[in-house]
């Protein structure tokens, strides 16, 4: 998937689809991944897997923790571990930001989606609120509400 915004090309690789439906999402920050070259190819090829991925700040940096990139086969004995932890780079300001946000209850940083910008392997990061079952089937009716009156409406125009 390919989107031209404002002239810069960018093309998604993993998203996290969940993460919509388990969190209400505050805040989206752009952070700049640090890979090696085994890891980058495979990102490319768009085996990574954000399913068990949450991000944390530790000391004055920020760790992706559990993001899944399987191994490159032709690296051969240069590959890379699949579960390594990976450091994302923010302005210090954010890092600040974000350590004094994800201390107080209930808080978390969610990997939304890995993404190439200009060549840059980019990481969506977003600051993120657990939701409750009962907000989860809310979320659920209010879909099922936006699609029936869309179709509803689909439907009036094709008369």
């Amino acid at each position: 998937m390919k989107k031209t915004v404002k002239g810069k090309d960018q093309r998604d690789v993993a998203q996290n689809r969940s993460a919509s439906y388990h969190y209400h999402i505050l805040e989206k920050y752009e952070a700049g991944m640090v890979l090696v070259g085994t890891e980058v190819k495979s990102i490319r090829d768009g085996k990574a897997s954000l399913r068990e991925a949450y991000a944390e700040v530790r000391g004055h940096q920020v760790w992706l923790m559990n993001l899944h990139v399987p191994e490159y086969l032709p690296g051969g004995q240069f590959n890379h571990t699949p579960l390594r932890s990976r450091k994302l780079l923010l302005h210090r300001q954010e890092i600040h930001k974000l350590l004094g946000k994800t201390q107080q209850k209930g808080l978390t940083l969610v990997p939304l989606r890995i993404y190439f910008k200009n060549g840059k392997a980019k990481c969506e990061l977003a600051l993120a609120r657990g939701k409750k079952v009962w907000d989860r089937r809310q979320t659920e009716r209010d879909k099922e509400s936006r699609r029936e009156a869309q179709e509803a409406m689909y439907r009036s125009r094709r008369r």
